[in-house]
């Protein structure tokens, strides 16, 4: 059983722009309470439609020991379903992804149509009535393509975040787009960690120097103009350049204000410059596909990034799009799995290369694996006490702010 109590109490020990207390990074204790309450209390991005491309295509999402179908119907519709055969438990799917007509429980051979019905189910009495054995629904939303999932029976409010990322991303044309390339890594950190790293780019200049080849640190956990001067490193020359490439953004009618978790929601969507020249995030800065995925060509030197809480980010650029989620395996490790997507016309060795497409967050993220597993060994040991965070590391103390008030809520029953 899980120590509610004992979970309560070090979210009692939370100090505004401060890291959290030590046992919430590393402890059973805590990791059982994220896995098993507090992540099945929230929205949790799971993957894109190009993942499930086709009708009778599907992918699991697996949080804990719960694990899920999402699958795309012959209707078009994609749906997610408790991997479960509503029989006697068994699990219905082991492989990571697949494409079948029908799913059928490899069990007792029960078969359920890609809308979740049951279809066949053997020698069962004469009262069974199978239009109650359906596959368990999960709630699942897709935003402009990118898939996220409740796994709680009274889900929050969506609508907003919705509507937010779904305008901005409709143009890269998700529905159009395939997985070129598919990683999955496992940090030997604590989900907490991998995700307060991704929130700041107060280490990039440090330690990634392929990325920033295509990238400024602003935007990143470093200020922009509209975040108020305590939160901005000066930079004139960067705030003209910003100001100038808004200016064409509105004219291409592509420009939008930075959404920066609105109104307590947990999504920030910015479009932001790409640094030295850069028209993709590529070691070259060059286009990685010779297939454009938005109607403005292969030539803009943008990016549109989408950040959720708490457990995705993801770029659009405009010849692919790169996105990220993450799912905690245990108190010290976590699976980040990162896409990257193309054209569904572009083809391998002619329109683009899968490692010049990865290359450069590959080599990031196994930079990010060991800045993660460092921060970890570190707040393992005895000399640990909660850390204020810099100026540049505003959106890590939002994600942690996120996680205490997320955590407080699923404690006392609530949906916020």
């Amino acid at each position: 059983m899980i120590n509610f109590d004992g979970i309560a109490e070090l979210l009692k020990q939370d100090r505004p722009g401060f890291t959290l207390p030590q046992k919430l990074y590393v402890s059973e204790e805590a990791y059982r309470f994220d896995v098993e309450v507090m992540l099945k209390s929230v929205w949790l991005y799971a993957c894109t439609v190009a993942h499930v491309k086709n009708p009778g295509d599907w992918f699991l999402f697996e949080l804990g020991q719960t694990s899920v179908i999402v699958v795309r119907g012959r209707d078009g519709e994609i749906r997610a379903f408790h991997n479960t055969c509503t029989h006697r438990g068994a699990k219905l799917c082991d492989a990571a992804n697949g494409s079948n007509a029908r799913i059928t429980c490899p069990y007792h051979q029960w078969t359920f149509a890609l809308d979740g019905k049951l279809l066949a189910a053997r020698n069962m009495p004469e009262d069974f009535d199978k239009a109650t054995f359906g596959l368990r629904p999960v709630a699942i939303e897709n935003i402009g393509g990118l898939i996220f999932l409740c796994l709680s029976d009274n889900p929050p409010p969506i609508d907003r975040a919705k509507a937010d990322i779904a305008e901005q991303v409709s143009i890269y044309q998700l529905d159009k787009l395939k997985v070129a390339v598919q990683d999955d890594l496992i940090e030997p950190a604590n989900w907490k960690l991998v995700m307060e790293n991704n929130r700041e780019c107060y280490h990039c200049d440090a330690s990634h120097p392929e990325l920033m080849k295509s990238l400024s640190t602003y935007g990143f956990g470093k200020g922009l103009p509209e975040d108020g001067e305590g939160d901005v490193v000066d930079d004139a020359a960067f705030d003209q350049m910003l100001e100038e490439q808004r200016l064409h953004w509105n004219e291409m009618g592509i420009g939008h204000d930075l959404i920066e978790f609105p109104d307590n929601w947990w999504h920030r969507v910015a479009r932001l410059p790409l640094a030295n020249g850069a028209v993709s995030q590529t070691l070259d800065g060059k286009p990685a596909c010779n297939k454009p995925i938005w109607p403005h060509g292969l030539d803009e030197p943008t990016s549109l990034s989408v950040w959720t809480q708490p457990n995705s980010w993801h770029h659009f650029c405009g010849d692919h799009v790169v996105t990220f989620s993450l799912t905690p395996l245990g108190p010290d490790r976590t699976l980040l799995r990162t896409s990257w997507l193309v054209h569904e016309e572009a083809v391998e060795g002619v329109d683009y290369d899968s490692d010049n497409l990865a290359a450069v967050w590959r080599a990031t993220n196994a930079q990010d694996s060991h800045l993660s597993s460092i921060n970890h060994a570190g707040i393992r040991g005895d000399g640990y006490r909660q850390g204020m965070y810099s100026v540049e590391e505003k959106l890590v103390d939002a994600f942690k702010a996120f996680y205490v008030e997320r955590s407080r809520a699923a404690l006392s029953g609530e949906t916020v």
